[in-house]
């Protein structure tokens, strides 16, 4: 992971996703068009966190967060999403 100078406030969290599948269990493989988008990151920087909401995921941690969740930016030509940990669904 390369460094990043971002840093989240509060109870946010920056999030890098997966690359979407871009060929099924059975080898099919799916075209740009018909691609779901990734419900499945890597954490890339955490917030202090509040006193009524402690952080508890950590960097590099994977994550499952919802379909449309966070807020989409680029930085350097990178895609991250940033969200509450709130939003956050698992730990996997």
């Amino acid at each position: 992971m390369s460094k990043i100078n971002i840093k989240p406030l509060a109870d946010r969290v920056l999030i890098k996703a997966l690359d979407a599948e871009t060929k099924t269990a059975s080898g099919i493989y799916i075209p740009d068009s018909a691609k779901e988008k990734p419900q499945k990151g890597t954490v890339i920087a955490v917030g202090p966190g509040t006193s009524e909401n402690p952080i508890t995921v950590k960097i590099g941690d994977q994550v499952l967060y919802g379909k449309y969740s966070g807020t989409e930016l680029n930085h350097e030509g990178t895609d991250y999403l940033m969200m509450k940990e709130s939003d956050l669904m698992a730990i996997v």
